[in-house]
């Protein structure tokens, strides 16, 4: 009896040695990824320079090593004990991959530029007119190429190169990017958990040159590929790998799951790999979860922001040897978390499956989110105390995981002030504006269409604005020069003021006028000197809206965006835009088109506050919007813009989710327009976006006229509005505005009559892919005069 009781006793004592070993340990944070531009866009001024031949190829690549070395060492400092390498990229992480596994068109690899893969590199991302030692593309030589195509990240704002495969396509290890970075940080004390595109993720995102061939066929020819690097990281000593598998919260096919599956196990073997921790964010991953959880893997990674009902599931089948990194961070909006209530929601994860299986982590890469909330010195208290940057997020794992690892004494402040700050945001009196939600109810009793259907309206505008076939036009910005940018930049310092500003701005849109009627395009703009963003300039001007001065988040390359922080109910104080056409039209007698950014846009483009539904802030947005349609019209515009360039990147993944959003997206664009006249031309654009599954949605808009990016698909983009005997008109982008070559007039021609094999005449319109505000007037002018010249040879062999 007494053995057995000593036999309880030491069995008890064993129990709590072990749980007190457990308590003790401090679950891991981990970051999936930092911005890569740098506080001051460091990266941006580099890369810019060294296309330009102003600075070194060394020069360039010193810039992008200090700043990965500045942000590892942030990361350590801020107490992550995952840190991230390969996240950084001179352009983008898809093309990154690209070249690594040696899929690289053969137009590329000729005239020697295989030689030197930054050269490619750029080739591939932006085209090339050039062969100078820079690589930047800005020279005439005989050679021109252009840039791979270029489309949304799945539905954030972030462009990336689609990469270009074929049936005979071979791969082969072709860049050591991974590891150089992996040692780069080692060698400072730092061993970091590389992130690397998954295989099948990047083999259905990459297009294939040959319709017949499906690219997941080739995936057995690139699994050694990453057998290869993989092994290379075991071999210096690295012990876990990020492997991104975002497709994952994507519907996928019966075959595409059969890959992973088939992928996993060989890249699962951690005898000769390291160990890999499978992350999918953007969502939960619904039906992949039986396939997921069968995979041979160390560790999962999920989405817990944006697909928060998965974590039962997950905690419930991990096998007793798997890490779960649970991504409950917001790597996609600004707002402060919760960390109060994420500690009572993680605390019984933490008891099933204990400290040292566990990670805290961002729910995706930061990389979608401004670096630093303390440099915005122009933020009031109130405001700043409800948000949070990438920097204060990585503080927000650290409290997190202290907390959840029996260590809250040592946080209990700034649990308490994280506390404070949101009961403040809740009781806020900057919030709520009652006659704006007054609005807004009747709003929803409203399903807005215009008085008649497009038949009837296209008779009357056509008598009214007389164009010719193929009418020419362009998006809405001319490029900023840097002369316009410091006149903004001295009007806002207060350098220079408001009377010396106008007429600087009145200046250049009288001079764009004269051009544009010189080089005989049909309907003008103004150029839109005096904006700095599309978005921005709007936001700027509505209520309920915040901006930054050092938020910038990148679009795609050297493009940086500050989006605006929506925090209150929205509306319009007075007009936005009509004083400026006003100035543009009193130059010609030609039409000018009043130039909008459309409310989904403006959502879809914004931090936007989650304290109420996304679809109620966009019909508030729709009312602002459409007041200044009204006032423009009053005016006496007969053609107003009404961008909706990122109407499609806000879709849900998950089909079930996507009729709804697109039933008050389309709706909220048509709110915008309801009021107008029959005569009064509608048109839209659209940013790089496929249109097979939406095109019902696109019809319900009831815009006049839409302008798509086309001239990197060759015009395949409209296939679908082929198919579907889209009746409207539309304006397919006749050459890229992303790269600085310049389209002849034959190679628009070409592109013209790929867009005849698909639409009538009649409904063409002429325009390049998108605004020009990023280009160079050297560049613009020939472009357009060439896109023009196209229009009027055209207008001589077609005949409607």
């Amino acid at each position: 009896m007494e053995i057995g009781r000593s036999l309880g006793y030491l069995r008890a004592l064993r129990s709590l040695i072990k749980g007190s070993k457990m308590t003790s340990q401090i679950i891991k944070s981990a970051s999936l990824g930092f911005p890569r531009m740098g506080a001051r866009r460091e990266l941006k001024t580099a890369l810019e320079q060294f296309w330009k031949g102003n600075i070194s190829k060394d020069d360039l690549l010193k810039t992008a090593a200090d700043l990965r070395k500045r942000h590892w060492k942030l990361q350590k400092d801020k107490g992550i004990d995952v840190i991230p390498s390969n996240d950084f990229s001179l352009y983008d992480h898809v093309l990154d991959t690209a070249i690594m596994v040696g899929a690289i068109p053969a137009e590329y690899k000729a005239n020697g530029e295989n030689n030197d893969i930054l050269k490619t590199y750029f080739a591939m991302a932006r085209g090339r007119e050039g062969n100078n030692d820079c690589g930047c593309g800005n020279h005439h030589i005989d050679s021109n190429i252009k840039a791979l195509e270029m489309t949304k990240w799945f539905d954030t704002n972030y462009h990336y190169i689609v990469p270009e495969i074929n049936a005979k396509q071979s791969f082969k290890l072709q860049s050591e990017k991974l590891i150089t970075e992996f040692l780069e940080a080692k060698a400072e004390g730092i061993v970091t958990r590389p992130v690397l595109l998954g295989p099948v993720t990047f083999l259905l995102l990459a297009k294939c040159r040959e319709d017949d061939i499906e690219p997941l066929s080739l995936l057995s020819r690139l699994l050694p590929v990453y057998q290869d690097v993989l092994a290379q990281l075991k071999s210096v000593g690295c012990p876990w790998v990020q492997m991104d598998e975002p497709i994952l919260v994507t519907a996928l096919s019966a075959n595409q799951k059969s890959a992973f599956d088939y992928a996993y196990k060989i890249l699962g073997d951690a005898e000769k790999f390291p160990r890999i921790m499978l992350t999918s964010y953007f969502g939960d991953v619904g039906d992949n979860l039986k396939t997921v959880l069968s995979l041979p893997v160390k560790g999962y990674h999920i989405d817990l922001v944006r697909g928060k009902k998965q974590l039962d599931a997950f905690v419930s089948h991990i096998r007793p040897e798997q890490t779960l990194s649970l991504g409950v961070i917001d790597g996609r909006n600004i707002w402060r978390s919760d960390l109060n209530a994420l500690i009572d929601r993680l605390k019984p994860v933490v008891e099933k499956l204990g400290t040292e299986r566990i990670q805290i982590a961002t729910s995706c890469s930061l990389l979608h989110v401004p670096i630093d909330l303390n440099l915005e010195v122009n933020l009031d208290d109130e405001l700043k105390s409800w948000l949070s940057f990438a920097s204060q997020k990585l503080d927000e794992l650290h409290i997190l995981c202290q907390a959840l690892s029996g260590n809250a004494a040592a946080v209990t402040g700034r649990l308490a002030a994280n506390k404070a700050a949101l009961n403040g945001r809740k009781s806020s009196k900057r919030i709520r504006n009652n006659l704006v939600q007054k609005q807004l109810e009747n709003v929803k009793k409203d399903r807005a269409r215009r008085a008649s259907p497009y038949s009837t309206r296209h008779e009357k505008q056509k008598a009214i604005l007389n164009l010719p076939l193929f009418p020419t036009t362009t998006i809405g910005s001319f490029p900023q020069s840097p002369d316009v940018r410091k006149a903004r930049s001295d009007y806002t310092k207060g350098i220079i003021d408001k009377t010396t500003y106008e007429s600087f701005i009145t200046k250049r849109i009288g001079e764009a006028i004269k051009w544009q009627e010189e080089v005989g395009l049909d309907v003008l703009v103004h150029g839109e000197f005096e904006r700095n963003d599309m978005v921005q300039y709007f936001g700027e001007q509505l209520e309920g809206f915040a901006f930054t001065r050092h938020g910038w988040v990148q679009s795609y390359g050297s493009r940086c965006v500050r989006p605006p922080i929506i925090f209150g109910d929205v509306s319009r104080p007075r007009p936005m835009t009509v004083k400026w056409w006003q100035v543009a039209q009193s130059f010609t007698s030609k039409i000018v088109k009043g130039m909008l950014t459309g409310p989904v846009t403006i959502l879809n483009w914004s931090f936007v506050r989650d304290d109420q539904p996304r679809e109620d802030t966009c019909r508030q947005i729709a009312l602002a919007i459409r007041n200044e349609v009204e006032d423009l019209e009053k005016a006496g515009a007969k053609i107003i813009q009404i961008d909706e360039a990122a109407l499609r990147e806000g879709l849900p993944f998950k089909e079930k989710d996507k009729a709804y959003y697109l039933e008050w997206a389309v709706e909220c664009f048509r709110l915008t327009q309801s009021t107008v006249k029959d005569t009064t031309e509608i048109h839209t654009h659209m940013c790089y976006s496929e249109f097979n599954d939406i095109i019902t949605a696109i019809a319900d808009m009831d815009a006049d006229v839409i302008s798509i990016e086309t001239s990197r698909s060759k015009m395949e983009l409209l296939d679908v509005f082929k198919q579907f005997k889209y009746p409207n008109e539309i304006g397919p982008g006749v050459y890229d505005i992303h790269s600085p070559r310049v389209p002849s007039t034959e190679e628009i021609l070409e592109l013209l009559g790929y867009a005849l094999q698909r639409l009538e005449a009649k409904q063409l319109w002429v325009n390049p892919d998108c605004g020009l505000k990023t280009r160079q007037w050297e560049e613009v002018k020939p472009a357009i005069a060439n896109m023009v010249a196209a229009a009027k040879t055209l207008r001589k062999t077609v005949s409607v």
